[in-house]
């Protein structure tokens, strides 16, 4: 199956506008995050979705695949689902515009385990062992069935463990993180214009859940990668200097 990556890039983030030509060592963060997953080998293509024509100009500088997208687009997954029809691919991994560090070889074995696993969608998720990533709202939490399958995502820590007290949760249970990257099949993205936001999604804020709503299969796949987003400007200057540090 040919697999095609998108990267989404929003100009004017709510948190720290302009993150995506964000100054890192010399070049914009977006461009980062593009020569990582160039290096997937598995990818047919990969592509930039932007809404914004200085974006679209800095990519093509660099010789880089770019289309332009609506303004209105509220999510990454929404951008990209309003361009599947520009793109030739029967899967479409969408890999976050905030997260420079993102590791190749995670991504290549996402791509590769996919025809295996099976899935509409398919994401990785880590085990969470500390307590303060555990009842951290920011790191999504994950229920899975025995065969992988996401059954539920939380900002809250699930599943509960009723006989124990949170501080010893994580002796008795497994607990799974998410990283906010996705493959999805083209149908997926094709239907994506037609599905209702739902209640729970509303409620936690996660898109993930109108396609579990929706009857969708959402596959996870286990990783030890840990994602460094940029959302704020200390999370740029931490990222800055983790590529000071590998100079």
């Amino acid at each position: 199956m040919d697999i095609c990556a998108v990267i989404p890039a929003r100009l004017s983030s709510t948190r720290l506008p302009r993150k995506v030509l964000a100054d890192i060592h010399g070049k914009p963060m977006l461009w980062h995050i593009w020569q990582r997953v160039q290096q997937v080998q598995s990818l047919k293509q990969v592509l930039v979705a932007t809404d914004s024509v200085e974006v679209f100009r800095v990519v093509e500088s660099w010789g880089g695949n770019v289309l332009m997208t609506n303004p209105d687009c509220r999510s990454g997954t929404e951008r990209i689902a309003s361009i599947i029809d520009r793109v030739n691919a029967d899967c479409v991994l969408n890999v976050q515009g905030d997260e420079p560090l993102i590791d190749p070889r995670m991504l290549e074995n996402l791509v590769a385990s996919w025809s295996v696993v099976g899935g509409d969608l398919i994401t990785p998720v880590f085990q969470i062992r500390a307590q303060s990533d555990l009842f951290n709202p920011n790191i999504v939490k994950v229920a899975r069935g025995l065969d992988g399958r996401a059954l539920y995502f939380s900002r809250s820590p699930i599943p509960y463990v009723r006989d124990l007290p949170p501080e010893r949760w994580l002796e008795r249970q497994v607990f799974w993180g998410h990283i906010g990257v996705y493959g999805y099949r083209r149908e997926v993205l094709m239907r994506y214009p037609f599905l209702q936001e739902c209640p729970l999604e509303k409620a936690e804020s996660l898109e993930q859940l109108r396609f579990l709503d929706a009857g969708f299969h959402i596959q996870t796949l286990e990783t030890n990668y840990r994602s460094v987003a940029v959302d704020t400007r200390a999370d740029l200057e931490q990222v800055r200097q983790i590529f000071g540090q590998s100079q």
